[in-house]
């Protein structure tokens, strides 16, 4: 194609990606922002013998047009046809299923060592945002890579942005490099011993291609640094970028979402909260990693804060540790992040937070079955994962209140660190009394005495046994109905009067089963004669489900956990 054509084919992509995002949501400003870039890396290399690794491939939308997959793009019937990121099941034109951030320039290497090791050629290019390059992989992978010495190709797409604004001193030597056209000395990549090329204009094709050409079949690492707009040709998507790197459903037009409510839910709630407690006390301090907006701190709550606010861009280790050390020298941390980034500083809630028993207060955000349902975004996992870290208290609310209670008491709680799964969705009031003293560590409250069945509903999971008991009156059982709040320990005296006038256990816990809180309760009830029924997601990596479908695989309905309580109980 000429360049004049090639140009026509970057407007009818931003038309067909802006038509798709309006009626199905989706990432939107890092798409927009890399036409030109993805056009131009397929005209100048042959993918798929040339191998292009796109970091979190949220960015991927005009690479999966470019290699089969328009009509999931140009059809709405299509929509949901491919992955919102590069999946291998879809294309040869993908190498990895990629959701995360700071994985690419490690993936890339390692395709690269391979390709060496049995002396084959090709071209491999990692592109990655100047966003990603403040996770700890990303900066392991570029540190690594001058080892290579041979073809490697890392495209930077600088558009000046992670989801939110960037955080970190090396956004100062990416502002020097755009600003002296790459030429100045202080260089962040030369000084990992890889080769720099810059581009100044990222969003044209016929610069780009020659760009990369300059870059083809290079024989040793080099870094092309591109300077991008988030978010090109869509003037809502350029002049709100943070609130455009991601969007529901909206009017092409106004902007607006097409389904917006106007209901509480938890994530605002938790920055108004924090907000107001931070008034009345300068030692806290809410931390973000990269991702302010999942828990309610827009550009405005931000302001408000101050330094009693700190983003460390997707640096989730780094954040853990962070939190540790304010902790360790008196302050009062708070530490929101989503379920599924937090498997990233598994070692550091360990070794850097939780051996060292240090009082901070981690917020795990959307952990549940229904919150995302792409396979890289699960929030299925945090409860096996951290249950089992001594000294961390894992805490379960079932309603706005009590989740309120339990913040409130683990800001000033001072013998371990404190993790709260934020329920999710809109919020709800308690219809009960809720403690605000959680210090008697992993007493469970009884909410209803019955006999014959005890149902332990967990946090998301309380309605739900709540409607397990309700149909369990009709079968003539009066179950007793606790809600467990502590996961990471059980109610040993609970648990043991129990066996007094009940034959049946149901646990319910809204996340992966294996390793879970269900376990925990059945292998305390193992020696006893009755006979425990666990409920959650089977482990696996399920992906674009839809969640009342996928409830139901996993018998989590009431009327089917009924059945089986019952069948339980007639086969005694």
């Amino acid at each position: 194609m000429t360049t004049k054509q090639m140009e026509a084919l970057a407007q009818e992509m931003r038309t067909l990606l802006i038509d798709k995002l309006s009626a199905h949501g989706g990432h939107c400003g890092p798409n927009l922002g890399m036409v030109e870039a993805t056009i131009a890396l397929h005209y100048v290399f042959d993918s798929p013998t040339d191998k292009l690794v796109f970091d979190v491939s949220h960015q991927s939308y005009v690479h999966k047009m470019l290699t089969g997959r328009a009509q999931a793009f140009v059809s709405s019937q299509h929509y949901d046809d491919v992955s919102g990121y590069t999946e291998p099941s879809e294309s040869p034109h993908d190498h990895f299923t990629i959701g995360h951030t700071s994985t690419a320039v490690s993936l890339a290497c390692g395709l690269a060592k391979g390709r060496d090791l049995q002396g084959q050629d090709g071209n491999v290019i990692a592109v990655i945002g100047d966003g990603s390059l403040s996770g700890g992989e990303a900066l392991e992978g570029l540190d690594w890579a001058a080892e290579l010495n041979s073809n490697f190709i890392i495209v930077v797409n600088d558009n000046q942005m992670s989801i939110a604004e960037n955080h970190g001193g090396l956004y100062q030597n990416l502002a020097e490099l755009r600003q002296s056209n790459g030429t100045c000395s202080n260089n962040l990549f030369r000084a990992m011993a890889l080769d720099y090329v810059y581009q100044p204009e990222g969003n044209n094709i016929a610069a780009l291609i020659d760009t990369f050409k300059k870059v083809k079949d290079i024989d040793h690492p080099v870094v092309v640094h591109i300077n991008t707009l988030k978010g090109k040709g869509y003037q809502l998507a350029e002049d709100d970028k943070e609130r455009w790197h991601w969007i529901a459903p909206f009017d092409k037009i106004t902007g607006k979402l097409t389904h917006e409510c106007s209901s509480e839910n938890y994530n605002d709630l938790t920055a108004t909260h924090l907000l107001e407690l931070m008034k009345h006390d300068n030692t806290i301090c809410a931390i973000t990693a990269g991702t302010p907006g999942i828990w309610g701190w827009t550009p405005e709550n931000r302001r408000q804060a101050g330094s009693q606010f700190v983003d460390v861009g997707i640096a989730e280790e780094h954040a853990i540790a962070l939190a540790s050390g304010i902790a360790k020298a008196g302050g009062k941390p708070v530490f929101g992040v989503c379920s599924s980034f937090l498997q990233r500083a598994y070692d550091q809630m360990s070794q850097d937070l939780c051996i060292n028993n240090n009082p901070a207060t981690i917020l795990v955000l959307w952990g549940s079955l229904t919150s995302m349902t792409d396979v890289t975004h699960l929030c299925h996992f945090d409860i096996p994962l951290l249950s089992g870290i001594p000294n961390l208290v894992y805490l379960a609310p079932t309603n706005r209140d009590e989740y309120l209670a339990m913040l409130n008491w683990s800001i000033t709680y001072t013998q371990h660190p404190v993790a709260i799964r934020v329920p999710v969705g809109f919020t709800k009031p308690a219809n009960r009394p809720v403690d605000t003293d959680y210090s008697a560590l992993n007493h469970y409250e009884m909410v209803h005495k019955g006999s014959k069945v005890a149902v332990l509903a967990l946090g998301n999971f309380f309605e739900l046994g709540e409607k397990v008991c309700t149909q369990l009156v009709a079968h003539g059982i009066d179950a007793t109905l606790i809600n467990p709040r502590f996961i990471s320990g059980i109610d040993t005296e609970m648990l043991n009067n129990l066996s007094r006038n009940h034959s049946v256990v149901v646990t319910l816990e809204d996340g992966a089963i294996e390793g879970g809180f269900g376990e925990k309760i059945a292998r305390h009830l193992g020696a006893s004669s009755i006979k425990t029924l666990c409920y959650g997601a089977k482990k696996q990596f399920a992906d674009r489900y839809k969640p009342a479908d996928f409830l139901a695989e996993n018998r989590l309905v009431d009327t089917m956990i009924a059945d089986d309580v019952m069948h339980c109980l007639q086969n005694e």
